[in-house]
């Protein structure tokens, strides 16, 4: 995850102290040093919606298995004594889960910061106010462009409306929300739309996410931006936060998925002549440590399978009804793929080998390398920056 708000203005918020550190690159097991890794739980696979995207392949049913109220606070209190910092309540749509109030609120009260990813089609004005009053931290809700093409990708006709409500009785009540915007080749349009609606709206943190091939959006892999479309994105997307602080008005904006992102901002900034700025960029570039996975970010199925994020689900370490997290997650002698993500640059191939950022970047994302190639250690096809540009080349 990149926090363009960080890069550009150094203005901290709450994420940052987890994705900015000065021993990111130190760490095997979590976000920082004395903490465990963010833990994305999808706690549920069944959904109201039906996206094309959807990395879990979620559906309007329910699913055999899933970790019962009894088993989940196991697994909490497991969390906790591992000192994880953060877990995100995702899905399916997690509002499902009748226990989902019962749940965030025993995280809270363990310490790990509960936070809530859901399509906000269910937030209701007393639903939001629960929300807020167990201490829910962030509310990230999925749209994918405004009213007909967000419909389209949700699957379900009215879903835009829904959302817009779910959002605006969050906003209400003073519940911290943003949006999550999934850049692919059919809303890439959408991106000055989408700025424009979180000022209107009121909104004040936006996560910009590349398509990742996994779940659904295993299907969706041709219909990925181009190199060129990805460079244009950063550039609206650079553009855009810059004119809200130039105006006063204090929005977060993130991408998440692609670290390359960074790299392209520091270059974009030094090509420009903007030299205090661009190596403002590159000292938190050097703090992030690129993508951790497997070391800093970790994944809990709906039936209790650990998985190295949450579009790595067919790679698995073990499950939580049998093991401790934090056994699992430091069991490096048992799971190859686990150990090689937590030590991966000697296994990485082609581009990402030879690539002269690979320290800042830590060879971007496996999940999508291994879609295109067969091959998890292999590049990773959506790095958009040029041969010169990562030093393959000579200008």
């Amino acid at each position: 995850m990149i926090s363009v708000t960080k890069l550009l203005f150094a203005r901290e918020y709450f994420g940052d102290r987890l994705r900015y550190t000065k021993n990111a690159h130190a760490m095997k097991n979590g976000a920082a040093e004395g903490m465990g890794p963010v833990v994305v739980w999808n706690s549920t696979k069944t959904c109201n919606l039906k996206c094309m995207h959807c990395y879990m392949g979620s559906d309007a049913k329910k699913y055999n298995d899933e970790l019962t109220t009894e088993q989940a606070m196991q697994f909490i209190d497991d969390l906790a004594d591992f000192h994880v910092p953060v877990l995100l309540f995702s899905g399916g749509e997690p509002l499902i889960r009748p226990d989902f109030f019962t749940l965030a609120a025993y995280a809270q009260k363990k310490g790990v910061r509960p936070t809530l990813s859901t399509n906000g089609t269910l937030i209701t004005r007393e639903v939001a106010q629960k929300i807020k009053d167990i201490g829910v931290g962030y509310v990230g809700i999925s749209l994918d462009g405004l009213k007909d093409v967000n419909d389209k990708f949700r699957g379900v006709e009215g879903a835009y409306e829904k959302a817009m409500e779910g959002i605006e009785n969050c906003v209400a009540v003073g519940q911290r929300v943003g949006l999550r915007f999934t850049i692919n080749h059919h809303n890439i349009q959408e991106l000055d739309r989408i700025f424009d609606f979180i000022e209107a709206e009121n909104i004040n943190r936006v996560c910009f996410y590349h398509l990742v091939y996994s779940g659904r959006g295993e299907q969706m892999m041709d219909q990925d931006v181009t190199a060129e479309e990805s460079r244009h994105a950063l550039d609206t997307i650079v553009r855009r936060t810059k004119d809200f602080e130039a105006r006063g008005l204090e929005k977060e904006i993130l991408t998440v998925d692609n670290h390359c992102d960074a790299i392209y901002m520091y270059l974009k900034e030094k090509e420009a002549g903007n030299d205090v700025l661009a190596d403002q960029i590159l000292k938190y570039v050097r703090r992030n440590g690129g993508n951790r996975s497997g070391i800093a970010f970790s994944e809990v199925d709906p039936f209790g399978y650990v998985h190295p994020d949450q579009f790595t689900q067919h790679h698995t370490f073990g499950n939580v009804r049998e093991r401790k997290f934090g056994d699992i997650w430091t069991d490096v002698k048992h799971h190859p793929i686990l150990a090689g993500l937590k030590d991966r640059k000697p296994l990485l191939k082609g581009r990402c080998a030879a690539c002269k950022w690979l320290d800042n970047c830590n060879g971007n994302f496996r999940t999508r390398a291994e879609a295109r190639t067969g091959d998890f250690w292999a590049s990773d096809p959506s790095c958009y920056l040029t041969d010169e540009e990562i030093g393959l080349t000579e200008g």
